[in-house]
């Protein structure tokens, strides 16, 4: 619809007392923000807000923008909002049938806010018909300078909404869609939505191993000592009077034991901590049974002479309220204590750390986005179709926020129950730390999992994990990473580097898109290796079940195989060799074979004769190895039929013959059908002898 439309708008298409939310379900006893106001439209209590969002992410806020533009924006927003608003549908403009999340209209306003600015800086008219649309080209070239190819979509989403919202925009919006016939990704001259590389970057594989390694670790070893301090930490509180009556006499007490230290801060705090290396009175009063708030230990009581005394002599140690701690192997070859001691102000750092860690584990290894990790609630982990996952809401796409089931490992549902344990909100589990108040419902991913890799590289030197390097990781790569590593790796035991039961089977039961799964150069050589690994394996299964004189298959490649086991097996009986050497000899064979759905192919590259695929064919460039698409496994010298596949060749051969059965063929389909049917029952001969 172009700008001489006859019922262009002079004045606001909306009154000032409508109710912008009118579309949305609001929460109980809620009053929607009205259109009238012009500086914020806050959410927060109104709308139900998304667990990732913080409360001043939860509006739209127009105050930034002066003038006409300030309108505009609410009417921008307004018709987002409310797409079947009678004002809207009286417009006769397109728009989706369903409204706009919150999120959709809060990030139309800054692509909005910089189109504003650019428009005054080159001294632009108001009126949105009279621009000159080479200046919007020339506007989308220069954002695609250092920009995501997302974040200039969105910008040029802005631009052609002020064309298409332009009857109910104050003064009208452009006179045309400057890209009128082509998508958005087209107009950035890229390729179409639908065979585009995802932006998302994976993380790469020197990041990925130390820093799920190390969350691991924390679940797995630090959260035992972590949960015991917090444990003990109330129990002192709990128990300790309020009295300092008698607090001398139970000071000596305490120090005529020698195996009661005075605690002393950590020398290793940061320097803007002013307290290092020095006595930590608090928590030796709370180890005398006696409150903090007593204050035993101003100068007048003569108690601080005491305690220094006994650190003059020796008798002091860093702060700690347990005696003893998990033991790590530290990269100098040294085994010792995980950390150097944990007192209040370190123990709920360190609470907040095992939060984040069980945050990076699951984020990891569940595939959930970011928004829907932070929505889970205690008491989500369930049986789902006789296997354990956790039960979220989706969020993303979805304006009523749906309940979905995620399948997960055991190691997962560890993490969730030791997040569970540490959360300080009544229903969420990914929230502050327990007993901060102030952090009851912050929590930013993003900084969290930079406070986290800063935190171990910290203490490599005590804590004995791998250092991570610094790079910036976000929790959506966590979701691309291990959609490439479930569609690429065999197994996904790479996943983690160690042993984890299930990752491919529970993760591979979640949907990725192709982007998601594609692969990336950065973890090429890890691929390879897992690649062969698995190929091996594969291998080492058949090798055991011929020395258990199991049968392995039938055909040429079978009859290959079973020579080379043999003499394998010859070789390790007369050397008195074990298993450990079968495998060894069976590795430094190094027998070409690809395993498939149909037959295994043992095509050697060093000796391709008899390889059917490459029979009068012209082999791609750069191509090597056998042509799976001209695989000829009733003929092929090559072919190895396993006793997994002859369901599968009986099965075609039974769906054949009903085909023939059928009246009425074309000739050239039934001779077709009876061509593929011959070549089944080839197969099958092969397998009966």
């Amino acid at each position: 619809m172009n700008s001489t439309a006859p019922h262009l708008r002079a004045d606001a298409a909306f009154e000032a007392d409508e109710p912008v939310l009118s579309s949305h379900t609001l929460l109980p006893s809620a009053v929607s923000p009205l259109f009238g106001q012009r500086d914020q439209w806050n959410l927060n209590g109104v709308l139900r807000r998304p667990a990732n969002l913080h409360p001043a992410e939860w509006k739209l806020k127009f105050d930034a923008f002066t003038d006409v533009w300030n309108l505009r924006a609410r009417e921008l927003a307004m018709i987002l909002l409310n797409p079947r608003h009678p004002t809207v549908l009286a417009a006769g403009i397109i728009t989706r049938r369903r409204p706009a999340s919150p999120q959709t209209a809060i990030r139309r306003l800054g692509p909005l806010r910089a189109l504003a600015a650019w428009a005054e800086e080159h001294g632009l008219p108001r009126d949105l018909r009279a621009w000159p649309e080479h200046q919007l080209h020339v506007r989308v070239a220069d954002l695609k300078e250092g920009r995501a190819v997302s974040t200039v979509v969105g910008h040029i989403t802005v631009i052609r909404e002020l064309h298409r919202y332009g009857p109910l925009l104050t003064g009208g919006g452009l006179a045309r869609d400057p890209w009128l016939g082509m998508s958005s990704r087209a107009a950035l001259g890229m390729s179409p939505s639908g065979s585009r590389t995802l932006s998302t970057p994976v993380i790469p594989p020197e990041v990925w191993f130390p820093l799920v390694r190390a969350a691991w670790t924390y679940i797995d070893t630090f959260a035992p000592d972590i949960l015991r301090a917090q444990e003990r930490w109330r129990q002192l509180q709990a128990e300790a009077t309020r009295s300092s009556a008698g607090a001398e006499a139970r000071l000596r007490a305490w120090l005529a034991d020698p195996n009661n230290l005075v605690p002393l801060h950590d020398e290793h705090l940061p320097p803007r901590i002013t307290d290092a290396g020095q006595v930590h009175w608090s928590l030796l009063s709370f180890l005398l049974g006696i409150d903090s708030r007593a204050h035993i230990f101003n100068d007048h009581r003569g108690l601080r002479e005491i305690a220094m005394e006994a650190v003059g002599r020796g008798q002091c140690a860093n702060a700690s309220i347990l005696p003893e701690y998990a033991q790590v192997r530290r990269a100098d070859g040294t085994t010792g204590d995980w950390t150097r001691g944990l007192a209040s102000r370190s123990l709920n750092r360190e609470i907040e750390i095992l939060r984040i860690a069980c945050y990076i584990f699951v984020t990891a290894l569940s595939m959930m986005r970011d928004s829907e990790v932070q929505e889970i609630l205690k008491g989500s982990v369930v049986e789902y179709f006789g296997a354990p996952a956790v039960v979220s809401a989706e969020v993303k796409g979805e304006e009523d926020f749906p309940r979905k089931h995620w399948w997960i490992i055991e190691p997962v549902a560890r993490a969730l129950a030791l997040a569970e344990a540490i959360s300080s909100h009544p229903d969420r589990l990914f929230t502050g730390i327990a007993g901060e108040v102030r952090n009851a419902e912050r929590f930013t991913a993003n900084a969290g999992i930079r406070a986290f890799v800063e935190h171990v590289n910290a203490r490599t030197d005590v804590n004995g994990l791998e250092p991570i390097p610094p790079e910036r990781v976000a929790p959506h790569m966590f979701r691309r990473t291990m959609a490439m590593l479930t569609d690429q790796f065999p197994g996904s035991e790479i996943a983690l580097g160690i042993q984890l039961k299930h990752v491919a089977t529970r993760a591979l039961a979640n949907r990725t898109t192709q982007g998601y799964a594609a692969s990336a150069a950065s973890w090429a050589k890890h691929l390879d290796t897992a690649i062969e690994a698995a190929r091996f394996r594969g291998l080492r299964d058949l090798f055991d079940a011929h020395k258990a004189n199991e049968p392995i298959g039938c055909g040429p490649g079978a009859e290959q195989l079973t020579r080379t086991f043999d003499k394998i097996r010859d070789t390790v009986a007369a050397q008195g060799g074990d298993a450990t050497v079968e495998h060894t000899l069976l590795k430094q064979a190094r027998v070409s074979i690809r395993f498939g759905t149909l037959n295994n192919c043992l095509f050697d590259a060093a000796n391709p004769a008899g390889a059917v695929c490459l029979e009068n064919t012209v082999i791609p460039p750069g191509h090597t190895g056998p042509l799976p698409d001209r695989c000829r496994p009733d003929r092929c010298g090559n072919s190895m039929i396993g006793p997994q596949h002859v369901e599968i060749w009986d099965s075609e051969e039974r769906s054949l013959t009903k085909l023939l059965d059928t009246r009425r063929l074309a000739p050239a389909h039934r001779a077709a059908l009876e061509q593929q049917r011959s070549e089944a029952q080839a197969v099958l001969r092969k397998a009966a002898r």
